[in-house]
Formats: C-alpha cells, sequence, structure tokens
C-alpha cells in the first residue's frame, strides 16, 4: 500500500513538461492513494508575521483563533505525513524554484512538528519517506552553478527529514517513456 504526494508547482498547465514527467512517475509508482496538490491553480498564501509568531506557541496553548491561523499549513503537513512518496514537479523560474512552491515549503517546515532544534543541531520529523523530484528548465542544467532551486529544494527536504531524495530532469523522465 503506497500513498503518493503529487505537487504540481509549474504555472504552465497545457503543455507543461513538469506536469507531464510527474503524471508518468506518479503512474510508475502505481500508488494505493494519491493525494494531488496544484501549488499554481490554487495558490497557497504567503506566511505573515502573524503565522510567524502563531506557530511558535504550544498546541496546548493555542486558541481556537490560533489553530484558524495554523489550519492550512496543519493540513499540508498531514498530507505529507500521510505520504510514502512526494513527487514533486519543479519548473526553474529565473534560476530558482516558483514562488507556489517556496510557500508550500514555508507552510510545511514547522518546528516541532516538521522538524526539530537539539543540542546536536536540527532534525527532521518526516523521516522514512522518499522523494521524487522533475526539474524542467528552458536552458539551465540542474546542478549548474545557476541552479539555485534544486540544492534549495533538497535542503529543505533533508531539513524536515527526508533524506531519500531523487532528482531528475523532467525531459530525462519522458524520454525514457518514448524510448
Amino acid at each position: 500500500m503506497t500513498t503518493v504526494l503529487h505537487l504540481n508547482a509549474s504555472a504552465t498547465v497545457d503543455g507543461s513538461v513538469s506536469r507531464d514527467a510527474t503524471a508518468l512517475l506518479t503512474q510508475d509508482l502505481a500508488p494505493t492513494r494519491i493525494i494531488t496538490r496544484d501549488l499554481a491553480a490554487t495558490p497557497l498564501p504567503q506566511i505573515d508575521a502573524q503565522w510567524v509568531t502563531t506557530r511558535l506557541i504550544p498546541e496546548a496553548d493555542q486558541t481556537a483563533a490560533d489553530k484558524d491561523v495554523l489550519a492550512l499549513s496543519d493540513t499540508l503537513i498531514a498530507e505529507i505525513k500521510a505520504a510514502d512518496v512526494i513527487v514533486i514537479g519543479m519548473p526553474m523560474y529565473n534560476f530558482g524554484m516558483p514562488a507556489a512552491l517556496k510557500a508550500w515549503i514555508d507552510l510545511i517546515a514547522r518546528p516541532k512538528v516538521t522538524f526539530a532544534y537539539t543540542e546536536k543541531g536540527p532534525i527532521g520529523l518526516l523521516e522514512g519517506k522518499k522523494a521524487i523530484v522533475a526539474v524542467a528548465s528552458g536552458g539551465v542544467p540542474v546542478g549548474a552553478p545557476m541552479d539555485f532551486a534544486t540544492p534549495h529544494l533538497e535542503q529543505v527536504l533533508k531539513f524536515v527529514g527526508i533524506t531519500d531524495i531523487t532528482v531528475q530532469t523532467a525531459k530525462d523522465v519522458l524520454e525514457k517513456v518514448a524510448a
């Protein structure tokens, strides 16, 4: 039984290379359950001062209003916790990741929920998961010095405990199917 969290961040819908690649990757996993989150079609809000402050309030001390502020973040974290595999379609815009994906990261990276600070430094709390990232780029090679998107996403995933990460170009994924 495999649950896949399928994330798309491309603003392009029709003809999106990253969307096509993640659809194939998800299909190849033959999951029993798919949780789909289209970060571009249904944009997430940017974090703000209220959210940053509220996320640090211990759960036992949160008011109903505090819980409302964190509700979307809690939903996103529940999705990632439920998943065995996270498939992420990430186009590279201006050498970085789309704002839509960055908003998701900001909402799922929560102290004492998805990571914790210890005497030995931070530890991720989302262990035992696999991430597969399909990167689409119009001209910047994945891993090139000006690719700021891929190392950023890998660092964040590791920070929250997801260390089994496979990064592929979306083009390579599509070419394997065509071959």
